[in-house]
Parts: structure tokens; C-alpha cells; sequence
């Protein structure tokens, strides 16, 4: 049984150039700041803002150069438990317009290697259409109703901050059609943060 850990960090860098938002660390104030002779005036006095996302006047992120994407995670996981190597490098490159034809089948062949006696599962997807799911990585958000990565009744509409995307992921690989098959597989038995969420952007727990 392998247990995951997933660690979300957040960064917003936001410039222009008359207007610079910076922190203050002290306080955790967003200030509007201005340039003068290169120092950052705030709105309160004496704030040294510091820091990498604050830079002097006249100075601009150059965003130049040639960018290749590393990383695909759409869902939490999902190239972890299916990928194999070979091809795990590849899927995070994929856009998701291609994924399917690319990799549905190597994903369905590792489902049934990972639990051969597969039928169904929870949502009643058989193996291949479960796949096909899967093997196109990207959050699917519902515009209205309920968000939640999977409570029993809506599927894949979003995903709350509390839901356990892993014990989802855990119930639809090894649970069966009814959930109950495999009982010690379908949870990685962390049930929840041992840390509340901040009640502001971006919400996540900071690395500790």
C-alpha cells in the first residue's frame, strides 16, 4: 500500500509598470506601492517591501526565452498511479486534446494490473471507459450546483479543498461496483489535514 503525499504551493507575482503589489511580512498587508529614484514608496511609510517579487523601478520580468511544460496534474495522482516509466515523461508534456489516443490504453493495461479482478467501479465505468476518464487530465469544474471531486452522487464537478481526492481515486480503482471490495485499499488512511485551512487566498496550509 503506498501512501501519497501531496504538497500544493501557491506563488502570485503581479507587476506593472506604475504599480507594484508587494507583502508585508509583518503584518501580511497588501500595499499598493509606487516607484520613486528606485525605492518602493507604500502607502505605509517606512515598509521595505524586499523580496524577489518587488523590483525596482524601471525593472521588468523578462519572460524571454523558450518554456517547455514539466508537469501535467489536472487530478492529484493520476499519472503517479498509472504512469509507467517509459512513458511518464511523455503524458506530462501531452496536452490534454491528445491524451487519450496516447495513452488510454497503457493506462487500462495498468488498471487491470493493478487490481485484475476490475469490472466496474463505483460510477459504474467499465475499465475501458474509466480510462478514458482518466487519461485526459484536467480538473473538470461545474459552473453551477455542487463542487466536489466525488461525494456518492455528484462526479467530477470541481474539487473542495477538503475532499480526499486520494481515497476517491482508491475507491474507483479497488471498491467495485458497490465501493466495498477491497476494503484496505480504498483509503490511504489520512483523513483529513492536521492543520484547518486559512479562511484566505490561497487557502491551502503553508509548507511547515
Amino acid at each position: 500500500m503506498k501512501t501519497f503525499k501531496y504538497i500544493t504551493l501557491f506563488a502570485a507575482i503581479t507587476t506593472s509598470l506604475l504599480f507594484v503589489q508587494c507583502k508585508d511580512e509583518d503584518d501580511n498587508v497588501i500595499i499598493n506601492a509606487t516607484c520613486s529614484d528606485g525605492i518602493l514608496n507604500g502607502n505605509e511609510t517606512g515598509i521595505d517591501c524586499g523580496g524577489t517579487a518587488c523590483l525596482p523601478c524601471g525593472e521588468v520580468l523578462d519572460f524571454s526565452g523558450t518554456y517547455i511544460q514539466e508537469d501535467q496534474m489536472g487530478r492529484p495522482g493520476i499519472n503517479t498511479v498509472f504512469g509507467s516509466t517509459g512513458f511518464k515523461d511523455a503524458f506530462n508534456v501531452t496536452v490534454p486534446s491528445e491524451m487519450q489516443a496516447a495513452f488510454q490504453s497503457k493506462f487500462q493495461t495498468n488498471l487491470l494490473t493493478l487490481n485484475a479482478g476490475y469490472t466496474t467501479n463505483a460510477l459504474g465505468l467499465n475499465a475501458e471507459v474509466f480510462t478514458t476518464v482518466l487519461s485526459n487530465d484536467v480538473l473538470w469544474l461545474a459552473q453551477t450546483g455542487i463542487t466536489t471531486y466525488f461525494n456518492g452522487t455528484e462526479i467530477l464537478t470541481g474539487r473542495a479543498l477538503s475532499d480526499d481526492v486520494i481515497d476517491v481515486s482508491l475507491l474507483l480503482i479497488f471498491g467495485g461496483p458497490d465501493g466495498t471490495e477491497n476494503p484496505t485499499l480504498t483509503s490511504d488512511g489520512v483523513p483529513a489535514n492536521d492543520v484547518a485551512f486559512s479562511s484566505t487566498f490561497p487557502y491551502m496550509v503553508g509548507p511547515f
